[in-house]
């Protein structure tokens, strides 16, 4: 289905237009190390931001701590936090170093993102932008026959700025863009798309829409015979391709040039390897069926919303795509991904838990004003898994890197692999 023109246009105005391009254009510049020195102690980082849960210097705060967030509460599952870094973004809204924390239990992840992010920090960075943001719900309404469903679309057409009214009245930040109806007989779905502010906005969108369609129900001249909050079209916490081609949360890309010599001192490969590893992992994602195609968007993404409190049930929706790779003019490496799907927030939600909380912090993404710096971050996060997986791949290291990273030392000198260089 594509996308209508009254919501291409006001996503986009909400993120970027040419006024804003001509602004941010000078971030989006790849920063020399040279030039701008990386940022490379996370000691100094760790003193900027207080990690006292984190560290485990405080105890889990208390069960009040936690409503909102859990039922039948009896503790806290402790998932290991790494760091990655330092990363290297020139995004229009995440502008610096970075160290990612990344929660997880799989040996070797944090290593492989470690290598890709530094990788690209000393090539200047990766450049990320935020190009969209909306978040959608789409309820479904059932009728007798076709006429009476399509006299209820128009409408609900004719009714869109009531609707817009009804959504500011229930929530401060939530705002109706467009309404997408999909006729199939009997049945109607309509799915609403909303801007959410800082917050992933799940919950708001439920609420708002809610609202409208106790409007719709009360006084629509055709009536349904039934109705529900969410009919299954939204693309919620499943990976869809109506959410591949117009985007769920937001919509993010990223890319870098890697000169040469810097992929072969660290990634222990060349680029024309990697683009021919690449080349066949792209036809493996067809065949198989895959939306988008990539090589492991999940595993970055899971562990930073485990980190961050995000909803780590919309990494089922968030880790759709593409990632690719080409060999420039100059021999260097281009790499790139497109993420449609990130649904994040720095506020509400699990943001605000002790731990979260430091770890969102750490990144200068807490609060209101920070999720779009946040959703780049975490594209620029995924561009590194993506070089270090195709690079190991590439070059027939992944089996011994893992061998080396996911299992314990058989004695206590056996010694740690090179974090950089080997996965």
């Amino acid at each position: 289905m594509p996308m209508s023109n009254a919501l291409y246009k006001s996503m986009i105005n909400t993120v970027i237009d040419s006024e804003v391009m001509d602004r941010i254009e000078p971030k989006l510049q790849s920063k020399s190390v040279k030039d701008t020195p990386l940022v490379r102690n996370f000691d100094k980082v760790k003193h900027q931001h207080a990690l006292d849960y984190v560290c485990g210097r405080n105890n889990v705060a208390g069960e009040e701590h936690y409503q909102g967030n859990i039922e039948n509460f009896i503790g806290v599952a402790q998932v290991p936090i790494g760091v990655a870094g330092p990363l290297r973004v020139n995004g229009a809204y995440a502008n610096g170093d970075f160290f990612v924390p990344l929660a997880t239990t799989e040996g070797a992840l944090v290593a492989s993102y470690n290598r890709g992010a530094r990788a690209m920090s000393m090539s200047g960075g990766a450049t990320a932008l935020c190009v969209s943001d909306c978040i959608s719900r789409a309820p479904g309404f059932v009728f007798r026959n076709i006429s009476e469903s399509s006299r209820f679309v128009a409408w609900c057409s004719e009714n869109f700025e009531i609707f817009k009214d009804i959504v500011q009245q229930v929530t401060r930040f939530g705002r109706l863009q467009d309404m997408q109806p999909t006729l199939e007989n009997n049945y109607v779905f309509i799915n609403f798309q909303y801007t959410t502010g800082d917050a992933a906005g799940q919950n708001m969108v439920t609420i708002a829409t809610e609202a409208i369609c106790q409007c719709i129900v009360n006084f629509a001249p055709v009536k349904p015979q039934r109705w529900y909050i969410e009919a299954n079209l939204s693309g919620d916490k499943k990976a869809t391709r109506l959410s591949h081609q117009t985007g769920r949360g937001k919509k993010v890309l990223a890319e870098v040039v890697i000169p040469a010599g810097i992929v072969q001192k660290m990634l222990r490969t060349t680029p024309q390897k990697i683009v021919d590893y690449s080349a066949m992992a792209t036809q493996g994602g067809i065949q198989s069926g895959s939306i988008g195609t990539h090589g492991h968007f999940a595993n970055a993404l899971t562990a930073l919303y485990i980190a961050c409190g995000q909803d780590a049930a919309c990494v089922s929706e968030s880790a759709i795509g593409t990632s690719r790779a080409e060999v420039t003019e100059d021999g260097d490496l281009y790499a790139c991904v497109s993420l449609p799907n990130l649904v994040v927030g720095t506020v509400g939600g699990g943001t605000h838990l002790p731990t979260q909380r430091e770890c969102l912090d750490m990144l200068g993404c807490l609060g209101k004003g920070k999720s779009r710096k946040f959703a780049e971050i975490c594209a620029a996060t995924v561009l590194a898994g993506e070089i270090s997986i195709a690079a190991a791949l590439s070059a027939g290291h992944f089996t011994a890197a893992h061998i080396n990273y996911a299992r314990k030392p058989k004695t206590d000198s056996e010694p740690t692999p090179d974090y950089c260089c080997s996965i």
